[in-house]
């Protein structure tokens, strides 16, 4: 059989480590292809190329057109694509996962599923929208009141500033024109917040749908983390929005929300976040994530290597023997 022509895949260990990656790259209006071990985006203006081993993540946004190739060089360099709107304001579909490792979304599910660390990040992400105050002793009732408080308090200041006039938040979910202006603006401006952190959500190889304060929906975890952006992004955005004549109160909103998003320094705060959230100070600074390494679980807490095997009770034995050395050294 010939081999199969074409440039031939970038080996494992010659992979830029993800910390030393470019994050995100946003990419629209333009035809996305492969040259080699490069990623080209070509447009009027020409033809842009990007070392794909140094890729985090693609950001397909309106009016791409990708080919099989750039793709296949994509999964080959351990890079991801996801499809978005405007500055990744929607999110679509993606392909891949960012990490090799499932160390996060383990923690993830690891977490959610006990009622103590559950309770435990629910209340750091409590603690980031409480900047200096001390929440660890409140219940879930009293956080959940001191919240519905906060933003409240920032509803009104919003409306002061901006003169919008202000009742409550107010909305129907499949009738947008059926809320007044500002309501309008807010549900454009967090439908918008969603899509950006669903995207960097799955990136990261995390489930959308299991959230720590948020449940029973497939975007649970999605709109948790959006909530500790919400007053700084969707709120002041919409009120500014519905302060002003505009035709079209959504399509200003999200297009405000793109122009906010621009930059990426959004984005990485929202990784980061993340990983703080469900790693440990030392952990979340790793690199372990970008890892190609396959284990074998063991009920007694520990990891045995796979592509190792195992037979009777002697063997194992020595094969457990070896392996706990080996782990001994690594770890």
């Amino acid at each position: 059989m010939k081999p199969i022509p074409g440039a031939k895949p970038v080996p494992l260990g010659q992979l830029v480590r993800a910390q030393d990656r470019l994050s995100f790259i946003y990419l629209e209006h333009c035809v996305v292809h492969r040259d080699a071990n490069a990623i080209t985006a070509r447009d009027r203006k020409g033809t842009v190329h990007i070392p794909a081993a140094t890729l985090g993540a693609l950001l397909l946004g309106p009016g791409t057109t990708v080919s099989q190739q750039a793709m296949m060089l994509l999964a080959e360099s351990g890079s991801t694509a996801v499809w978005v709107g405007e500055q990744g304001v929607r999110y679509y579909a993606h392909g891949r996962s960012l990490a090799r490792s499932s160390r996060l979304l383990e923690a993830q599910a690891a977490k959610v599923s006990n009622q103590r660390s559950r309770l435990a990040v629910a209340r750091r992400m409590y603690e980031m929208r409480f900047a200096g105050e001390d929440v660890s002793h409140l219940t879930m009732q009293q956080l959940r009141g001191r919240e519905g408080a906060r933003v409240r308090r920032i509803y009104r200041e919003h409306a002061e500033r901006t003169g919008v006039e202000w009742t409550r938040r107010d909305y129907v979910v499949d009738d947008f024109a059926a809320g007044t202006p500002i309501n309008q603006a807010l549900s454009a401006a967090n439908t918008s917040l969603y899509g950006v952190v669903h995207a960097a959500i799955v990136a990261l190889g995390c489930a959308p749908g299991l959230g720590f304060i948020h449940t029973g929906h497939v975007l649970s975890f999605v709109f948790d983390i959006a909530d500790l952006y919400k007053t700084d992004i969707a709120i002041p955005i919409a009120f500014d929005i519905a302060s002003e004549p505009v035709a079209d109160i959504g399509a200003a909103t999200r297009r405000a929300v793109r122009d906010r998003m621009k930059g990426g320094a959004f984005l990485e705060k929202c990784v980061h976040d993340i990983k703080s959230l469900l790693l440990d100070d030392q952990e979340a600074g790793d690199d372990e994530l970008a890892a190609d390494v396959v284990m074998l679980w063991d009920n007694n807490g520990r990891q045995v290597r796979a592509g190792t095997a195992y037979g009777d009770s002697e063997d194992f034995d020595t094969s457990y023997a070896e392996i706990s050395g080996w782990l001994e050294e690594d770890w």
